[in-house]
């Protein structure tokens, strides 16, 4: 009998104590390099905060670049950080249009160009960027943050900070803290506390790998924005037939994944390439390492499936070639932390406005992709009217020192399904930052920071509220 079956029943714990160095001291630590930690970072640092932005890749981007999620979709009101970043990614590649389509605005995004612009702008700000830096556990106890450990490729190491923003998209800072949350359809309005053993797994969005083919001839072929496209095709086999409902023809017949009933095709910066969102890897824990080896493997192999998909029934994609995927798995939704405000479902639904708002006129589709098959949950994506969101959804109730910022803010199931898109996320970032920056600036911890001292500092910067 080896090792591994001669422990594989045991369940025990390991006891561990070492000191560990403090690397850095500053008045705001971000955790998380994607869309919305590098907005908090600069966002922080331009109101003269020493501000240190930790990430666990190698590289900048997150979700957008190492996630290879192309285009930035949502919107907010005019005037944020959001905009800045588009217009300056602009200056690289050229002005380029958004796409209009049901989604609103899909603005294409070139990983390289999104890279080069956070680095330039974090660099402007004076932010200390440390990469492979991945988070750990949070320095103090009963809700208290006062700094984090993480680990690198040199061991464990400390940062210490006045104020600390968790833009980790899984809440990972804020749960260490102790801070409740819920995950999947878990109502985080009600008094229920969040128990490791309860299976919510099942009403968790399904997990992808973005793609991009190339090749792709311009003359004829397609863009398809998602299940609801009436696009069809304009030639081959299925000419004149809508393209959604070869999807599903080629899902019944097998030649597509069991839970991909549509392959959308966005255009990217480039001429012959289409930005790829279809696979789904449903059932899987977000937050279970196993499991996301395992969510993986599907998706790589869902990934070849769909580009024989195209290559065999889209005109136009015949020669299309993998270019490019996605360097870790896309995760949709994982943890929401109860904040002391909520973004309720009637608030997306009916546009609520909100004195306290920190982001003005929100605005996605609700989005759901089906956790339990193919396509959405609800059928088809319902519109959402344009809405706030609180500055009191980003503080972790019964917390000190401590903000969020991205799609772990405290909302429902269904209220994430909208607010998770990039331009969103980033207009958070950007709030969060200017309230940890007056947090650390004044030692008062986040909950005792009034919204009108934020909105204050974002309307002077243009931001419409």
């Amino acid at each position: 009998m080896n090792y591994s079956q001669q422990h594989s029943s045991e369940q025990e714990s390991v006891i561990f104590n070492k000191k560990i160095p403090v690397k850095e001291y500053c008045d705001v630590l971000v955790v998380g390099g994607g869309p919305a930690g590098v907005i908090a970072a600069v966002s922080a640092a331009r109101e003269g905060s020493r501000t240190v932005l930790a990430e666990r890749f190698g590289s900048l981007g997150g979700m957008m670049t190492a996630g290879h999620v192309d285009p930035i979709l949502g919107a907010v009101s005019g005037g944020t950080m959001a905009d800045e970043f588009i217009s300056r990614m602009r200056t690289v590649d050229g002005d380029i249009p958004p796409h209009v389509t049901r989604n609103g605005e899909e603005i294409a995004v070139d990983r390289e160009t999104a890279r080069l612009t956070m680095s330039s702008m974090l660099r402007e700000a004076g932010v200390t960027v440390l990469l492979t830096a991945a988070f750990v556990d949070v320095i103090g106890e009963n809700g208290s943050v006062s700094g984090c450990i993480f680990s690198s490729q040199d061991g464990l190491f400390a940062v210490k900070a006045g104020t600390t923003v968790d833009c980790t998209g899984a809440g990972c800072v804020a749960a260490a803290a102790g801070a409740d949350y819920g995950l999947g359809i878990m109502d985080l309005t009600s008094s229920e506390k969040y128990k490791p053993s309860d299976d919510t797994t099942g009403s968790l969005q399904p997990m992808t790998i973005e793609f991009t083919v190339a090749n792709v001839d311009e003359s004829i072929g397609i863009t398809a924005w998602g299940g609801t496209d009436p696009v069809k095709l304009p030639a081959g086999e299925f000419a004149g037939t809508e393209y959604r409902e070869l999807c599903k023809l080629k899902n019944r017949e097998g030649e597509l994944p069991k839970n991909v009933s549509i392959v959308r095709l966005h255009r990217t910066t480039h001429p012959g390439e289409r930005s790829v969102n279809a696979t789904q890897a449903n059932g899987f824990d977000p937050l279970n390492p196993s499991s996301l080896g395992l969510a993986e493997a599907e998706l790589r192999e869902q990934t070849a499936m769909c580009v024989s998909f195209l290559r065999k029934y889209v005109p136009g994609f015949e020669n299309c070639i993998l270019k490019t995927s996605a360097d870790t798995v896309g995760i949709r939704e994982s943890r929401r932390i109860r904040g002391l405000e909520t973004v309720v479902d009637s608030d997306v639904e009916t546009g609520r406005e909100r004195s306290d708002a920190v982001v003005h006129r929100a605005w996605f589709l609700i989005d759901i992709h089906n956790p339990k098959g193919g396509g959405q949950a609800e059928g088809h994506s319902k519109q959402a009217v344009p809405y706030d969101i609180p500055y009191g959804a980003m503080v972790p109730a019964g917390t000190k020192g401590l903000l969020v910022a991205g799609r772990c803010i405290s909302g429902t199931h269904r209220a994430h399904a909208s607010y998770r898109v990039m331009k969103v996320c980033m207009a958070l970032g950007e709030a969060a930052g200017i309230a940890a920056a007056i947090s650390s600036g004044t030692d008062r911890t986040p909950s005792l920071i009034s919204p009108d001292e934020i909105r204050k500092v974002l309307i002077s910067r243009g931001v419409g509220l």
